[in-house]
């Protein structure tokens, strides 16, 4: 994976720690730490990024899938820890039959059983769209589940640019006003990590399917416009399109590293 992302020209890149859809996990080959780790330190590979997978829902009061959540989350944070420093992206997800309130101190709990004040790695609650039962979609609902979390040092945010957008957070035409909503709730120093992506809906649609970024609703320009806010000179950015290549992401990490150095350059 570090290898395929100084090809493009990347400095970061996420990844799935397991299966998305399962579960099931690879042993770790301790001679690939020691080699990645030598290798991004000559490349200047940092802030990494594991994705858990899509079944984990911090939110569900189902018994057997909020087990499997604790369990995956436990494992991970443990696993993580042979690269410290990275960053743990984790989906509240979807709480059918409770409410907002109940599904939100879920999230919270799960953190809280399964956090170490020894670790590392710093968790990323993502931003949902808000379709079915979903919590996190609203950023009062990030600031409720980071309230209700004891180690609050290994916290934060991901800003998911389809998410928000799908969930009616103007990006396009008022990204001041969001961001400043943003820095009302949750913390702007809370917002570590921003997805590029591209939305196939309208905003506010609550629906979350990705376009090939600048041929959606929201657009390369305003991605561009939330790539270069000096307020998020702090955060990671990861791209996210839909069944891409290499070739699209190192056209794409192109294009916004360009438009982020006129944008500065602009500034000055």
């Amino acid at each position: 994976m570090a290898r395929e992302a100084v090809s493009i020209g990347a400095n970061t890149f996420q990844y799935f720690t397991r299966n998305p859809r399962g579960g099931a996990v690879r042993a770790i080959n301790p001679k690939d730490i020691e080699a990645y780790k030598a290798y991004a330190a000559q490349h200047g590979i940092a802030r990494i990024c594991g994705y858990a997978p899509y079944d984990v829902e911090p939110a569900s009061t189902d018994v057997k899938r909020r087990d499997f959540t604790l369990m995956v989350l436990a494992e991970d944070l443990a696993r993580l820890e042979d690269i410290p420093g990275q960053y743990y992206l984790v989906r509240p997800g979807s709480a059918p039959g409770c409410s907002a309130d109940e599904a939100v101190a879920n999230v919270s709990d799960a953190l809280n059983k399964t956090f170490a004040a020894t670790q590392t790695t710093t968790v990323l609650l993502d931003t949902m769209a808000g379709e079915g039962h979903q919590v996190g979609w609203r950023f009062d609902q990030l600031a409720a589940m980071i309230d209700g979390v004891k180690l609050k040092d290994k916290l934060g945010v991901c800003l998911d640019a389809s998410a928000v957008w799908a969930a009616g957070y103007d990006i396009v035409g008022n990204l001041q006003g969001v961001l400043d909503d943003l820095d009302r709730t949750v913390g702007l120093g809370r917002l570590l990590a921003v997805h590029l992506n591209d939305s196939k809906e309208a905003l506010g649609s609550r629906v979350d399917r990705h376009a090939p970024i600048g041929e959606g609703s929201i657009g390369f320009d305003a991605l561009a416009a939330l790539a270069a806010d000096p307020r998020l000179a702090h955060a990671a950015f990861y791209l996210e399109e839909p069944r891409s290549t290499l070739v699209t992401y190192e056209r794409d990490i192109a294009r916004f590293q360009k438009a982020y150095d006129q944008a500065r350059a602009g500034a000055r």
